[in-house]
Order: structure tokens, then C-alpha cells, then sequence
């Protein structure tokens, strides 16, 4: 399985998480064709990069879960989950902003956060003419 952060599924995830999501399915069709259950459209390699990302979610601070074997359930985002889903909610700042990070080749969480926050203070500036000193 490739091992490499998807920061579109993270913020997908996370977006989802806030609108109320309430159950992330992590039973391929392969395993769910052994039990002898309805299948969820994913393939095992699918099920494997999104319980990595969810992992990646609970190991960095972002969400809480509680896990069950045939799935995820959010219990809450944290502080910094709700920081990083307001900072990259908005479709052009969040492509501004992975545009920012590939011209840097390379990023972190922090520094990803940080850039869209600046993109979300400027927009703030522009739309209301009041300079944020932050």
C-alpha cells in the first residue's frame, strides 16, 4: 500500500466529519464477499489508504475515533481539527494553497494550515478593508 499522505482525502475527511458524518466503512468488497455481507464499494486497497488516513486524522491530534471491526466512528474533532477545516473549507483557498505547497515541493500540516490561514486572513483584509495583525 502506498504510504504517502493524501492531503485532499484529509481534508475530505475532515469536512465530512463536521457536516455530521457519522460512520466511516472500512469492510472491503473481498472481505465482505468471505462474510457473506452487503459490500461497500471499496476495494481492499481503498480500505486500507482511508483506515491509514483515519489513522493519520487520530495520531496527529486532528479527531477522535472510536473504532469497531467494521468500521470508524467519529466522536469529535478536536480544536485543531476544527482550526485546519476552517482554514481549508473554501474551495479556492484550499487550491491556493496546494499550489503554494507544490512551488515549495514540500510541506507540513502546520506550515499547509498556516499557508491557507494567511490565504484566509487576506481575504478577511480584502472583503472587509480592516488589516488583522496576527
Amino acid at each position: 500500500m502506498n504510504k504517502k499522505r493524501d492531503m485532499d482525502l484529509i481534508r475530505s475527511i475532515l469536512l465530512d466529519i463536521e457536516n455530521g458524518k457519522d460512520w466511516f466503512e472500512t469492510t472491503s468488497d473481498d472481505t465482505a464477499d468471505a462474510l457473506g455481507i452487503d459490500g461497500t464499494g471499496l476495494s481492499e486497497a481503498d480500505t486500507e489508504r482511508l483506515e491509514y488516513h483515519l489513522t493519520l486524522l487520530e495520531n496527529g491530534g486532528f479527531a477522535e475515533f472510536t473504532k469497531t471491526g467494521e468500521g470508524w466512528i467519529p466522536e469529535r474533532l478536536t480544536w485543531k481539527g476544527h482550526d485546519f477545516a476552517d482554514s481549508v473549507r473554501d474551495e479556492e483557498i484550499w487550491r491556493r494553497t496546494k499550489e503554494g505547497a507544490n512551488a515549495a515541493k514540500g510541506f507540513t500540516v502546520d506550515l499547509l494550515g498556516a499557508l491557507a490561514k494567511g490565504f484566509v486572513k487576506k481575504q478577511i483584509e480584502d472583503r472587509t478593508g480592516i488589516a488583522l495583525d496576527l
